[in-house]
């Protein structure tokens, strides 16, 4: 099997090809080629003895679609996207990339043709839903996203269902949870404090607050994240339906919740390198945001993530920090 993964040198992406690889194809198939796509050249994974494609390339750029599955990949995973901070910053990128993109990449699959059929796993995210919402958002819960990545988000969703209605590819779109903890550095998503304020304090460094401890989300690890995505991939069209969006099981708490499992886990001390600097532009942006859902939906496809924020912490100490920390 050919696997076309864009957005591959990021996060979820270097995961994704690791686990790939380490599984050594996807539900039970062998994959014998890997192409990673992304802004940068992806990197090579240790361990892969089939053959590589590593392209830096942006996919909103004319031709680069078509480019891409031109040699007909079997499945695709779009996960390159403009996180939702800067989308709000800088709107034409937002769309260009998150959107534009996007329907070139559908379109040049579309035309193809000639049977040619590959299934696409679409990163989307609960941003698509807006406030007021009740107290838990069902799938059937409409979405009225508040922010420029929500939209794009929710236009790509629709784009999906459509045209793996027509026939031209079957996909499925996972709405992602806000992936928590994050490695690497702080990037320019809104909901970047999330993973800050556990990252940065088990590296023995400070972290900003910019929303109060009441502020209540939805979260699932990075290891949960890759675990949707190979699952996605497995998952029939007629198991999936007509609707082709589905909410990702997660976690939901407070900032507090969060802080109290910092604490439990790695001490007082740790968490005291929380700093509290309320920022009015996340703050805004954070209070149209969903807190809760029911994800009967997901569950009942087999999809499975973590049952308290505990965990979500071991598993970054884990997978991220070699099993220590900075105390």
């Amino acid at each position: 099997m050919h696997v076309l993964i864009i957005g591959a040198a990021g996060m979820v992406g270097r995961k994704l090809t690791d686990a790939i690889v380490a599984d050594g194809g996807i539900g039970g198939k062998p994959v014998d080629r890997l192409s990673l796509v992304d802004v940068v050249e992806p990197s090579a994974p240790a361990g892969f003895s089939g053959t590589v494609d590593r392209l830096a390339a942006d996919l909103s750029s004319p031709g680069t679609a078509a480019k891409l599955v031109a040699d007909r990949p079997d499945m695709i995973f779009h996960l390159a996207a403009i996180v939702s901070g800067e989308a709000e910053a800088d709107f034409d990128k937002g769309y260009r990339i998150n959107l534009d993109g996007t329907r070139d990449l559908f379109d040049a699959i579309r035309l193809i043709g000639d049977g040619y059929k590959p299934r696409i796993v679409f990163t989307s995210s609960i941003a698509v839903f807006g406030s007021p919402f009740p107290q838990t958002i069902p799938d059937e819960f409409f979405t009225t996203p508040l922010t420029s990545y929500g939209t794009q988000k929710a236009i790509g969703e629709l784009l999906l269902s459509d045209y793996s209605r027509r026939g031209f590819f079957d996909g499925v779109a996972i709405r992602l949870p806000t992936i928590c903890v994050r490695p690497g550095k702080p990037n320019k998503a809104a909901s970047g404090f999330f993973s800050n304020i556990i990252r940065e304090p088990l590296n023995g460094e400070e972290a900003v607050l910019p929303v109060s401890e009441s502020v209540r989300h939805w979260f699932a690890s990075p290891r949960a994240a890759v675990g949707f995505l190979k699952h996605a991939a497995t998952l029939s069209g007629e198991a999936i339906g007509p609707r082709r969006a589905i909410s990702m099981p997660g976690l939901s708490c407070t900032v507090g919740d969060e802080i109290e499992a910092l604490t439990r886990i790695a001490g007082a001390n740790v968490a005291a390198r929380i700093k509290r600097v309320p920022d009015p532009v996340i703050i805004k942006i954070v209070d149209g945001w969903a807190t809760n859902f029911d994800t009967r939906r997901a569950h009942e496809l087999g999809f499975r993530a973590e049952k308290n924020f505990d965990e979500i912490i071991r598993a970054h100490i884990e997978d991220e920090l070699g099993g220590s920390f900075v105390a």
